[in-house]
């Protein structure tokens, strides 16, 4: 499938809204965080602030991965915050949940988002034709 893609450029609606589902992915990333922080504390676990760390560096890869959507580089990022946010399932299992929603919102927005990029691009061909 040709909109799956791992690398390249992306068209203007494509990235945009992979940007947008990212940059929230980000916020309940870093909640997810903030909930494996609170479980391992409260369980006495030493690694708290660990977890926090962690889950709070995959909050700003997913900002900054949505900050270079428009790069080349910038999808295969978007790969890697979704394939960590299903790692991150191993700390809060409800992270899968997310993984799932976010995944899948990932997934529909490559697809549809290079087939309505293809509709506006014969669009634009169209009318620039009629104006020549």
């Amino acid at each position: 499938m040709r909109a799956l893609r791992i690398y390249g450029t992306l068209g203007k609606f494509t990235w945009r809204m992979l940007a947008t589902v990212l940059g929230g992915q980000a916020v309940v990333i870093f909640f997810g965080a903030l909930v494996a922080r609170a479980l391992a504390d409260a369980g006495g676990d030493e690694t708290s602030s660990t977890l926090l760390w962690i889950g709070s560096g995959l909050a700003v890869l997913a900002l900054l991965a949505a900050a270079l959507m428009r790069r080349p580089f910038g999808v295969t990022l978007g790969w890697l915050v979704q394939i960590a946010t299903f790692a991150a399932t191993f700390w809060v299992r409800s992270m899968f949940v997310v993984g799932l929603i976010f995944g899948g919102l990932w997934i529909l927005c490559l697809v549809q988002g290079d087939r309505i990029d293809r509709e506006q691009a014969a669009r634009e061909g169209a009318t620039a034709g009629r104006r020549a």
